[in-house]
Parts: structure tokens; sequence; C-alpha cells
């Protein structure tokens, strides 16, 4: 997730009748469920077709107040008149990839999924989602990709600090400012670790301002136990409605949700303050990713080719996060350059981990968060 990123890093179950392929068939009889590009299909017509026929996309885990996702969804249906089912919208990552496995032939398994880098790298090797490349898959960094399209970089942005600035008298600006004694029962994340890409994130980040590495996130965790003990921890996970009732005033989040809530919570009172912490700037990118068992296999599709398009790239910078097309598409003049002049400011490039330093460090954070938190 990342203005000037360029190389990324970064249950539900039920019952539900077997879904039809009947309406995922191109006029030439080419199976969407099985097509790795548009071209696989007969090309971006017979995509539309299918997709138009099948009617109906399901997703899971899309706040609408999210990088813009609320504008997203309203621009594809109204584009192409096909309905999005969002379920569980604040769900986490790890409810993503449960509810894919959990309802395998079901017509209420999600056709797409966001997820944490973290959790799309476990998601592929899982071997259940879909080999699928967009027409824009050559303006996708190539650190920012499955090569064989399994899963790819959509958004990102940086590990920020947002503070109430009517209720906190002076706003933190580093990690080392979060142990400060004035911010006692203040400080919270936006979900557990072990679930939340958005949390998992806030753990590396606090681990690179404390001595740690892209290797080693322990100081990660020593520093949210050191949070914890000096009554510094707020163990709410933070989210609008708990910002605005004054139980979250300080949360570490990415910051492109931080910055939308300054802008939305400006019409209702409260100063949000958005800082990037300069002892611990960490920046990484979700993934999306489609079902292999998608119930809309079409529409899965389509969805992918509408979000990679320069709309739908333009739609999340709106919303303050960084596109992974941001670079060619500032090449190519078709970025919305307002959009991008609004991003919260950063200095310097970020690192990003390797598959195996994200692997070894969320088997760190499953093993020793509970502890850490106790």
């Amino acid at each position: 997730m990342a203005a000037g990123l360029t190389a990324a890093a970064l249950a539900l179950t039920g019952c539900g009748s077997s879904s039809s392929s009947s309406a995922s068939t191109s006029s030439g009889g080419k199976n969407a469920a099985t097509a790795a590009s548009a071209a696989d299909f007969g090309g971006m017509t017979a995509l539309v077709a299918a997709a138009k026929k099948e009617g109906k996309l399901n997703a899971i885990a899309l706040p609408p107040d999210w990088a813009n996702y609320g504008a997203i969804i309203s621009a594809f249906e109204k584009k192409y008149g096909i309905k999005i089912a969002v379920e569980n919208p604040d769900g986490a990552s790890q409810d993503e990839i449960t509810a894919i496995t959990s309802r395998k032939g079901q017509t209420r398994a999600p056709d797409v999924v966001d997820l944490g880098n973290s959790f799309a790298l476990k998601a592929a090797a899982q071997g259940i989602l879909a080999p699928y490349k967009v027409a824009t898959w050559d303006s996708i960094p190539a650190g920012q990709k499955d090569a064989a399209g399994l899963r790819y970089d959509d958004y990102g942005g940086y590990v920020s600090i947002g503070c109430d600035a009517k209720a906190v008298k002076v706003c933190p600006a580093t990690f080392a400012d979060l142990l400060k004694p004035q911010y006692k029962g203040q400080v919270a994340l936006n979900g557990d670790p072990t679930k939340s890409g958005s949390a998992f994130g806030g753990v590396y980040a606090a681990s690179l301002a404390n001595g740690g590495s892209l290797d080693n996130i322990q100081p990660g965790l020593d520093f949210f136990h050191k949070l914890k003990a000096n009554g510094n921890f707020n163990p709410v996970e933070s989210t609008p409605a708990t910002v605005e009732k004054g139980e979250t005033p300080i949360s570490i989040d990415w910051d492109y949700l931080n910055a939308g809530y300054a802008k939305e919570f400006a019409s209702k009172g409260l100063d949000w303050k958005v800082a990037v912490p300069t002892d611990g700037q960490y920046a990484q990118y979700y993934s999306q990713a489609i079902n292999k068992y998608a119930p809309h296999p079409a529409a899965a599709r389509l969805w992918e080719e509408f979000l990679y398009s320069p709309e739908g790239q333009n739609l999340w910078l709106q919303g303050f996060s960084r596109p992974a097309e941001m670079t060619a598409m500032a090449s190519a003049g078709t970025i919305d350059k307002a959009a991008a002049a609004k991003l919260p400011a950063v200095t310097g490039n970020p690192t990003f981990p390797t598959s195996a330093q994200v692997d070894t460090a969320q088997k760190a954070v499953l093993a020793g968060w509970s502890k850490a938190v106790s």
C-alpha cells in the first residue's frame, strides 16, 4: 500500500445451494471459472455479458468508509447493473479466508476477497484462489503480484497514528510518544493482529520503531506489552463509531483510513489529526484475489478489471490510499492529480517484507500476541 510506493511487501459457516455455471459461459462455450484473463473468455464484451447474466457479486469485509469502497461499489453497480452483496463489512482478513473454505460449492461463498498482504500469501498457499490477470497487469509492479495471477496488490498506505485533538491535549506523533503517561487507556488498534492486516501492520511498525527489523517483529510485541503494562493500551477495537463515542481517542491504523476519518469527522465536530510516525515508518498493500470456487466467476473477473482500470484505481486514490498502478498512471497521465496531492505526507522510501519474512512475523504474532497484551 503505498505517494511513491513502487514495490510491494506488503469464521463464517452456513448452508447454501450449489452454484450453477450456466450463466458463466461465453457464446463460444468458454467457462469464466477457468478464464485466466478476459482474452481467455473471448474479450471484455463477452465477460461483461456473462457477468450481467449472473447479475450478482458476493463480496465480504468491505466497509464503505474503508479506502472509498462505498463509492467504488456504487460506481461498479451503476456501470454494469450488477448488484454487489457485501457480507460482514467489518470482518477481518481471516474471516474472508474462512468464508471461502467453509462455503465451497455454495452460492453464499464470497466471489472475491481483499486481504491483508500476509493473509493473501496464506490463501495463495492454501490453493483456494483462482489465477487471473487483469488487462492492466503490466502496470502492476512485478514485486506486487503473484507471477501466476493468484493475488495482486491493489491499494496501500502507511501505518499512522490518528488522534482526537479535542479529547487529547497533545496528540502523539511517534511510537515513543504513545508510552507517555498522559495517554493512559487511550491507544487502540483497528483489530486483532492475529486476524487483521491493519493491526498486524501496527505491530510491524512498532517493531521497526523499537530496534526490530523486517526479520524480527518481536520488539513490536514487546512494545505492546509495555503499552499494556503501563495502562496505555486500550483493548477496544478502533472504528469510526468508537472514535465518535470517545472510546478510542488514539488509533493506530492505516493513514488512508485515518485521513478518511478526518474528513468524515470534521462535519461532526471532531478534530481528527493524522501523523505517520517517523520512528516506525511501515507501509503495506492489501491484495485482491478471486475465490477459486466463486459462485459468480464472470462477475468476479469483471470486478477485478474494474478495480484495476484508471477509474477504479483513482477511486481508491480519492479515498486517500495509494493504488498499485499509481506510478504507471502518473506516467500515462491518467492519475487524479488533485487526489494524489491530498495524500498524508511521508518522507523517504519504505522497505517491504518478503513472503518469508511475513510468514515468520505472522507466526510470531500468532504465538505471542495474547501473552503480550494479557
